[in-house]
């Protein structure tokens, strides 16, 4: 990355996982300001201090409750295409609409000669490339690259067998809103007494963060690259 400004060669450095310093004491997650990790308690919290005046709907934050009174009540769309009549309620949709113009595709990947017109659409690619399979089947335990397919795969395989409840913070899928709640409080509720792990010094608050990094020490570094001397777990 290179810029003429300062200040936007600042706003990058920001984008990068070492400068993301505020740590959630709940997950693994951290973040680059204060406020966006507050944002992000109050999704394992379930406070919403953001209400709406015209309903009884609450959000996390300040942005989630301004889309939603312009999606649900004053049916505003301030970003406007200078090109074509197009307008959207969010930015985010108005710059992916203005590279259909242009014809831009700012994130390329690193491995092939792909590229795409948006950050998550690249993110979703890579996993093609390392094969990784985040998420599972919670019938028959195949496990897939991305979670649509995983739902698709659900709802033709296994039709009403189908888990309808899915945790907020992880990909579990429960069939009763009752396993839901003991999921949450089993594996994502606070504990005031840190878990500490046996074969390191790292220590958690939440159960679920606990048996995720657990795994990272199963059998050790099993996969050695055949080009030098590095070895990963995955």
């Amino acid at each position: 990355f290179t810029s003429a400004k300062l200040s936007s060669l600042g706003h990058h450095l920001q984008t990068h996982p070492d400068e993301k310093r505020h740590m959630c004491h709940l997950c693994p997650k951290s973040f680059r300001t204060a406020a966006l990790l507050h944002n992000h308690v109050n999704t394992h919290t379930g406070n919403k201090p953001h209400k709406c005046s015209e309903c009884d709907t609450a959000f996390v934050t300040r942005g989630e409750l301004s889309r939603h009174r312009r999606y649900k009540h004053t049916l505003e769309k301030p970003f406007k295409c200078t090109i074509c009549e197009y307008s959207s309620v969010e930015a985010s949709k108005m710059k992916r609409h203005v590279l259909s113009h242009t014809g831009e595709r700012p994130y390329p990947c690193p491995l092939c000669s792909y590229a795409s017109k948006d950050a998550y659409k690249l993110k979703r690619h890579m996993l093609t490339h390392t094969g990784e399979k985040r998420y599972e089947c919670y019938v028959c335990q195949t496990r897939f690259t991305q979670s649509g397919t995983m739902k698709n795969h659900m709802l033709q395989k296994h039709g009403e067998n189908v888990p309808k409840h899915q945790c907020p913070h992880c990909s579990t899928f429960l069939s009763r809103k009752s396993d839901l709640g003991v999921h949450l409080r089993n594996l994502h509720s606070y504990m005031e007494e840190a878990v500490k792990c046996r074969d390191c010094e790292a220590a958690f608050h939440e159960r679920y963060a606990f048996l995720q990094h657990r795994k990272t020490h199963r059998n050790g570094k099993r996969l050695r690259c055949a080009q030098c001397s590095c070895t990963c777990d995955q």
